[in-house]
């Protein structure tokens, strides 16, 4: 079941808003055996996620267009098109927005998959390229994402957690 060729196309896969960005999954772990999944991301000027911790995942990111901002509790570095980013297992905080002007366009893949099933729980379905404005936080919002998160080994964090990094 596991052993065929999968493709998908252009435009194909489900889309959500999350945060404001609109993320569409091209493959989830149903079709790779829970082994990875695969994340196309656009990212709104000011758009990406506050800090958080996922200590059982690895996350990697490719920037297509754009450029992003990651930060960790180590350093803050500016991601162009072509460069590659890589956030190992083990509970490294991090995050990343879009300081610009212009939309920031993205691959991400995690390892093990898990985590694009988050996003369709914590997103909004929308149609391809498709911007939802970021749901205004609160305290109840917040304790409905942390809960979502935490059932995928994730953690949050303040959005001022990193400020001082």
């Amino acid at each position: 079941m596991f052993n065929k060729l999968t493709t998908v196309n252009r435009g194909e896969g489900k889309n959500f808003s999350v945060v404001g960005d609109t993320y569409r999954i091209i493959i989830s772990g149903k079709e790779t055996n829970g082994e990875y999944a695969v994340i196309d991301m656009l990212v709104p000027s000011m758009g990406g996620p506050g800090p958080h911790a996922h200590a059982e995942v690895q996350e990697a990111f490719y920037i297509l267009e754009g450029e992003i901002e990651i930060t960790t509790e180590e350093s803050t570095y500016t991601a162009t098109a072509g460069t590659f980013l890589n956030i190992p297992k083990g509970g490294l905080v991090h995050q990343f927005k879009n300081l610009t002007d212009n939309l920031a366009h993205m691959l991400c893949v995690v390892t093990p998959a898990g985590m694009e099933d988050m996003f369709e729980e914590i997103g909004t379905p929308v149609e391809a390229n498709t911007f939802l404005p970021p749901s205004e936080m609160n305290t109840e919002l917040m304790k409905k994402f942390e809960a979502i998160a935490e059932k995928y080994g994730q953690k949050l964090y303040p959005p001022d957690y990193l400020k001082h990094k």
